[in-house]
């Protein structure tokens, strides 16, 4: 780790790294594959609780729409902001 440090601005790279943004499909990647094992959860809690499939996938699908679009506009507000970079 300490080597890392060290050699951090000496090594070359060959492509421009800009790791201050992110693209906006990078976020929409992210909030899918977050997505994807959000709304397994909610479904099995939904099925844990109502004892109905049918029921947990309702909730799951309904959950899936609208946790993506939030999420996509969470990342994208984040990464405007440069507090932490």
């Amino acid at each position: 780790m300490i080597g890392q440090m060290l050699l951090k601005g000496k090594e070359k790279t060959t492509y421009k790294e800009d790791s201050t943004k992110e693209k906006p499909l990078r976020s929409v990647v992210k909030s899918l594959s977050w997505r994807t094992i959000g709304t397994l959860d909610t479904i099995l809690i939904s099925w844990l609780i109502t004892g109905k499939l049918d029921l947990a996938f309702s909730i799951g699908g309904i959950e899936l729409v609208t946790k993506m679009v939030l999420y996509f506009f969470h990342e994208r507000v984040w990464n405007s902001i440069k507090w932490g970079k």
